[in-house]
């Protein structure tokens, strides 16, 4: 029995080795209930970011920017931008208006990204 009361993390995710079939929880979680542990991986905090763009400039570019000066990035108006999550990029969307008289911006998403080993499983 381990600190959670729990004999093993197979038995505090309801997985029995001997049996073939699929767990209650495991079948829980396919039909959208949530397992006790879940409720802390929620919790988690992530880091959220939007990428418009980037540019290349030598340090001497750098250093004449000031106030007023625009970057030329490499994306144009109208494609995507990228949604990266703890720096992993997991969707691409584009950018919308939510409040006109508060100057703010969200991002509509329109593909989320798999993960090359998700895709490559897939295929076989």
């Amino acid at each position: 029995m381990n600190r959670y009361g729990e004999s093993s993390i197979s038995a505090a995710l309801g997985h029995d080795a001997g049996r073939a079939s699929e767990s209650p929880a495991r079948e829980a979680y396919a039909n959208g209930a949530e397992g006790p542990g879940l409720d802390l991986i929620k919790r988690i905090p992530v880091s959220v970011q939007v990428v418009l763009g980037s540019a290349t400039m030598t340090v001497a570019e750098l250093m004449q920017l000031g106030r007023g000066s625009i970057v030329t990035l490499d994306r144009g108006v109208g494609e995507p931008v990228e949604i990266l999550v703890n720096g992993r990029v997991v969707a691409r969307g584009e950018v919308v208006v939510i409040e006109e008289e508060n100057s703010r911006l969200g991002v509509s998403l329109t593909e989320i990204v798999g993960t090359p080993s998700a895709a490559a499983s897939r295929t076989k």
